[in-house]
């Protein structure tokens, strides 16, 4: 078998100025061949294996086996299986083709080692100790110092600075594997200098530069640094993390945060790098929102970080940026009140809706638009915890559109209900439970409680998304509707007629989820026993912190819906003799009582957060007066 013709160049079309070389050529013929002309060559773009049979007395080359060869490579590459560089170059002695294992990017990235400092460099990524962390340190420095000389000097004349800025380039990519060895290089760019000169690089013209910066301190802020090396003593584990968290001090120190928001504002999205300048960028701000959730409020009061993230996340187009700007924004709002007003301010709740609204008649395209969509549906939720926030999102009409997702039933309906619970609970949703009610938000809702009939494409849009969650966030609004809507206004008749109607369906479907509560509650209390018991045979004392994490546990196994539905239990029984008499009958059935709704209502009473017992300024009881209130009559029932 002949090697050379299994692997032999494709050949290329000939024309009537051309001539075909044989398949053996013998060297004489080789040393004779001369290609047309260099313009030729520019413009084809490869090497004319079968030239012209005259030959021109310009300038001119001898072709080459080797030329060969690297047409050959060329133009197989496309075909090397893991896009293996080196698969159609390299052979053992016996002609096999094994490859180098590395792909062309991956060699670019060798050679760009290699131009920071040849074989040095090499051996400084083999074996990393505070000599090699400095010997890279130094690299960048001299790169830094002559291209921001050679800038100065010829300000107009690139020509005269381009190899100093390839030379930075390199050995900023030549930082990156510092980022493996935090306890070791990270000191010594704190002492050397190098995070000021990073951070002045943040301002350099050519922006190329400054997503080399963005991609070094992305990775050096990584939480997972170093996690490669093998680091499995405590101590070690610790002294990473002071590394790192050393170092994240010395960015924010020099004003890091404002610098990457003026920057966001440079980098054009057309282009591919700058995507993924975009990209780090966001991901610094992850990192150090991770390393200090504090941060959120000085990075939107002291940025326009905020007015960025609501403009990128409006864009019709979807794409990774404006997932991960979703993302972000879900993060700054999280437990941050001045956050979410910052967000009022800057009519955010209106540009939320209309983002939103695009989602009425359409599902997602994919899984990442998906989760898309759900991190602009928390953004809202988080809003709408300070009422403020309520207000606006009544007066933009919100409520009505939540009702309207409701309805169409799509895969954003479960997320509509969820942000609905958020807006009517507390005394501040009154004004929401009204709208509810008036844009015949009651049928929608209770045809959800039921569970009504839903298509094939319903359940295929609700795939993994909970039942669980959609009936807690869906008791939650009848709650939040029991506790706001006025005595003997319409509104609260339309209600609790829903209550009756059908033969007592509601009530007996909200005893149907009792039951299911309970069974989860028992199996989470039979766990807390266990390790009550197993504490107290070892010998351990039950701290206070203990209980309260018992609690929580409990709220999240079933106690949490057992309590909403007891709530609303006790109301309709207050309201309605007939459902009154209805649930004692199915009580009675299953050996229970009233007493029992009284013992999960005085749970539910002695565990209220104090911050929520607050009168409203209306004059309307406080959570805690109404559970009061509650108790008082069922014990009189």
């Amino acid at each position: 078998m002949d090697i050379d013709k299994l692997f032999k160049v494709p050949k290329l079309p000939a024309g009537g100025n051309k001539r075909r070389m044989p398949d053996n050529p013998t060297p004489e013929m080789l040393k004779r061949m001369r290609m047309d002309d260099d313009e030729s060559v520019s413009e084809a773009g490869v090497v004319d294996l079968s030239g012209s049979a005259s030959r021109d007395k310009g300038k001119s080359r001898a072709v080459t086996v080797e030329d060969e060869d690297e047409e050959g490579q060329a133009m197989e590459t496309d075909f090397a299986p893991g896009g293996d560089a080196d698969y159609f170059a390299e052979e053992d002695d016996e002609g096999r083709f094994f490859g180098g294992g590395l792909t062309q990017e991956q060699k670019d990235i060798l050679n760009i080692f290699d131009r920071a400092g040849g074989e040095e460099a090499r051996e400084d990524l083999e074996e990393m100790n505070a000599v090699t962390a400095r010997r890279l340190l130094t690299r960048f420095e001299r790169a830094a110092n002559k291209n921001q000389d050679q800038r100065s000097k010829y300000p107009d004349d690139p020509t005269k600075f381009i190899d100093s800025e390839a030379d930075l380039d390199a050995a900023l990519k030549a930082l990156l594997p510092l980022a493996q060895s935090p306890i070791i290089a990270y000191p010594e760019i704190i002492r050397g200098g190098t995070v000021e000169r990073l951070i002045g690089l943040l301002s350099h013209e050519n922006v190329d530069i400054v997503i080399d910066v963005v991609e070094v301190v992305h990775e050096f802020t990584d939480e997972d640094v170093g996690n490669e090396a093998d680091e499995d003593e405590e101590e070690t584990d610790g002294s990473r993390e002071d590394a790192l968290k050393q170092l994240i001090q010395s960015f924010l120190d020099n004003a890091i945060l404002e610098l990457l928001v003026d920057n966001l504002s440079r980098f054009n999205e057309e282009e591919e790098s700058d995507r993924q300048g975009i990209f780090h960028v966001l991901g610094i701000f992850e990192n150090l929102l991770g390393f200090n959730a504090e941060l959120s409020t000085q990075l939107v009061s002291k940025t326009k970080i905020l007015s960025w993230l609501l403009k990128r996340i409006e864009s019709p187009k979807h794409d990774e940026n404006r997932g991960y700007a979703a993302e972000i924004l879900s993060i700054l709002l999280q437990n941050n009140r001045s956050n979410r007003l910052a967000l009022g301010k800057q009519d955010g709740v209106e540009s939320l809706l209309k983002i939103l609204s695009r989602y009425r008649k359409r599902d997602p395209v994919d899984a990442d638009e998906t989760e898309f969509m759900e991190n602009v549906f928390d953004v809202l939720c988080s809003a709408l915890g300070e009422p403020e926030v309520k207000q606006q999102f009544l007066d933009s009409e919100g409520v009505d559109l939540m009702v309207l997702m409701m309805k169409d039933k799509m895969q954003a309906r479960s997320r509509a209900i969820k942000a609905l619970d958020y807006a009517m609970s507390g005394p501040a949703g009154t004004a929401a439970c009204e709208t509810f009610v008036e844009a015949l938000g009651l049928k929608t809702l209770f045809s959800s409680f039921m569970g009504g009939k839903t298509s094939k494409k319903q359940k295929a849009a609700a795939a993994g998304h909970a039942a669980s969650e959609d009936t807690a966030h869906t008791l939650g609004i009848v709650s939040s509707l029991l506790s706001n809507l006025a005595s003997d206004s319409p509104a609260r008749i339309r209600l609790l007629a829903k209550f009756v109607e059908n033969n007592y369906e509601k009530p007996e479907k909200l005893l149907e989820i009792r039951d299911a509560a309970q069974g989860r509650l028992k199996v989470t209390e039979k766990e807390i026993e266990d390790e009550k018991k197993r504490m107290h045979d070892e010998g351990e004392e039950v701290e206070p912190d203990m209980e309260d994490l018992w609690y929580l546990r409990r709220l999240d196994g079933g106690l949490f819906t057992l309590q909403t539905v007891d709530y609303i239990l006790a109301w309709i029984v207050m309201e309605d003799d007939g459902v009154r008499s209805h649930i004692q009958k199915l009580l009675d059935r299953k050996s229970q009582s009233f007493k029992d709704i009284v013992e999960v209502l005085q749970i539910y009473h002695d565990n209220v957060d104090e911050d929520t017992t607050e009168a409203n300024p209306d004059g309307a009881p406080s959570q805690r007066e109404i559970l009061r209130s509650l108790i008082a009559i069922l014990n009189a029932c």
